[in-house]
């Protein structure tokens, strides 16, 4: 047995742990996301009033313009909609870490939502509710993308 042979099964078996990590780390984060996304779809969709309220709240005292109150309906099908597919996209990442195309397909959401809500935030008026949202689903795709990058350069 050479000396190279004891260095292979070292450098073996740090590649394993390091791949352990970081689709631990993956899967956990990706569960955390699928877990939140259904809590704050629910939230909308059993208090949608009470989501605006607060943010109005919150612009009222930090001297921002308040978003208007109104019917929600069709919006909130949608927002529930939605909050449903990146929730069910994140569990579908901690179910199968290998697969690229979940990741991606949430980080196009998150981003097209962060950038819709930017653009709203400039084009319709500058509300909290807006620009909390944009900031948010922003760092989430960043995050995500950021994840699945460190997970995929991780050796196999």
């Amino acid at each position: 047995m050479s000396d190279e042979q004891p260095a292979k099964e070292i450098d073996l078996l740090h590649v394993g742990v390091r791949k352990y990590i970081s689709t631990g780390l993956y899967r956990s984060v990706s569960l955390s996301l699928s877990i939140l996304f259904a809590v704050v779809g629910l939230v909308f969709l059993l208090a949608p009033e009470a989501v605006q309220l607060l943010f109005n709240s919150v612009s009222r005292h930090s001297g921002m313009q308040e978003a208007p109150l109104q019917d929600l309906g069709f919006f909130l099908i949608l927002a529930v909609g939605y909050m449903y597919l990146v929730a069910l996209l994140a569990y579908l990442m901690f179910l199968h870490p290998e697969n690229r195309y979940f990741p991606w397909i949430l980080i196009h959401g998150k981003t097209a939502s962060s950038v819709l809500s930017f653009w709203l935030f400039i084009l319709h008026g500058a509300y909290l509710i807006y620009l909390t949202n944009g900031i948010v689903d922003g760092a989430i795709a960043a995050g995500v993308l950021m994840l699945s990058r460190k997970a995929r350069k991780t050796p196999k």
